[in-house]
């Protein structure tokens, strides 16, 4: 019996791994029942991922336990009785702090509490979205709304609903406290400790994804006066043109140049931040779908609270991204349209220009032909005088010539030749050019 081939290794693209890990980068964490969580999300502007990894490492130095990788962006450990998760993404960083057990019955004692303070004073600052949750047996969660909302919100309105398909509750208010911080509860039901996980990471992305969306908002509303009155000058530049003088149109077409180049500077400031909101609200509401809803009487959940808040603004950034658009290829169709008519302006000025060219071309010519016809004469009056000169000196020496009789044989003769001579030239010449 032969022995089975051996295949020799297959060659692998430079990127196989790394593009198969990244399907598994930014893990969810296990949450055993019950637990208490803090969740940070910061933009990273003013905090390099060298420095952010520094921070982490002293951290880490904290609690005698082997720091982050060079390089890496997201990094887990275990301090002491204390997870710690930090992930860098591309436009912000985030931490969580997780401590299992032991959960008391309010937001007393929070995780993030169980570190140095004099690390935490070192965090960049720049924070998007801050909370605290409880994650608790659904059994511990009282049975009313109003008695949930009065023990750990204050009576604020709540926001909730099933989780999993009624594996788990959730509530929250999507209020920043005194302390800085949002508050979220899960009442755990049925949820293993993976679900759990991937649950609170969704609540929190939900929260952190609607206020990156949301930074677009300020910018809508501040470039909007400056749309206004682009379009308002716009709108008389077009009127002037139909009405502008040959004269005008230069300074016309340099003021549309302007109004352009103001547009493409508004679009280069915006573009990024827009096309971001719009990726990040499409995130939002995919987080939302995964949650799996089911209603809780009574609560507004929290696709409806996505859809009535979050949406009329990302609809207001939408507007304006695409008013910016609208207005750029009218600014662009206006500037050609003038463009084409300075064009048209030109070729007539070039034809007058070449026609009057043509006219004097074609005086020169007559003149030069007067001037050929006197150089002529000229040079057959020169050549004769020498003719006439050459008989006399000829008959003075005894040959019988008649002076006067070959000066005028000799007229027509050179003037025949003289003539042809000339043109041949002139002929020669137009060869040339």
């Amino acid at each position: 019996m032969n022995a089975p081939a051996v295949c020799s290794p297959l060659s692998d693209h430079p990127l196989r791994r790394e593009l198969n890990d990244e399907a598994h980068a930014r893990p969810f964490e296990p949450l055993a029942t019950p637990a208490r969580l803090s969740f940070v999300a910061y933009l990273h502007r003013n905090a390099s991922a060298e420095q952010e990894q520094w921070l982490v490492g002293e951290l880490c130095a904290w609690a005698d336990v082997p720091p982050p990788q060079p390089g890496c962006v997201h990094f887990s450990t275990r301090l002491g009785a204390l997870r710690f998760k930090w992930a860098r993404h591309a436009e912000y960083s985030s931490m969580t702090v997780i401590a299992d057990g032991g959960v008391a019955e309010s937001f007393a004692v929070t995780a993030l509490a169980e570190l140095p303070a004099d690390w935490l004073a070192q965090l960049p600052g720049n924070v998007l979205h801050a909370a605290h949750a409880l994650l608790l047996s659904d059994d511990a969660l009282p049975t009313g709304i109003e008695e949930i909302s009065a023990r750990y919100f204050g009576g604020n309105d709540l926001i909730g609903a099933g989780l999993g398909d009624g594996a788990g509750r959730a509530f929250t208010d999507f209020r920043i406290g005194p302390d800085g911080f949002s508050r979220y509860v899960v009442g755990n039901g049925t949820m293993g400790r993976r679900q759990a996980g991937r649950m609170l990471q969704r609540l929190f992305e939900i929260d952190s994804y609607r206020m990156l969306a949301l930074l677009a908002l300020p910018v809508a509303k501040s470039i909007s006066p400056e749309l206004a009155d682009a379009d308002r000058e716009l709108a008389e530049l077009t009127s002037a043109m139909s009405a502008a003088r040959q004269d005008d149109e230069p300074l016309l077409l340099d003021r549309l140049t302007q109004l352009a180049a103001r547009i493409e500077s508004a679009l280069s400031r915006t573009d990024f931040r827009f096309s971001a909101a719009h990726a990040y609200h499409e995130i939002v509401r995919r987080r939302v779908a995964e949650l799996r809803e089911t209603r809780v009487q009574g609560v507004q959940p929290f696709t409806e609270f996505v859809e009535r808040r979050l949406s009329p603004a990302m609809d207001t950034c939408e507007s304006v991204a695409r008013r910016q658009r609208v207005l750029a290829a009218r600014v662009a169709r206006a500037s050609s349209l003038l463009r084409t008519r300075v064009e048209i302006t030109h070729e007539r000025q070039n034809q007058q220009l070449l026609a009057s060219m043509d006219r004097r071309a074609h005086l020169q010519l007559r003149l030069q032909e007067t001037v050929e016809g006197l150089s002529v004469a000229a040079i057959t009056y020169y050549t004769v005088g020498l003719v006439g000169y050459l008989g006399k000196g000829v008959k003075a020496v005894g040959v019988p010539v008649d002076a006067e009789l070959l000066t005028a044989i000799a007229i027509p003769v050179v003037a025949l030749t003289v003539a042809w001579g000339l043109r041949r030239f002139r002929r020669s010449l137009v060869a040339q050019a």
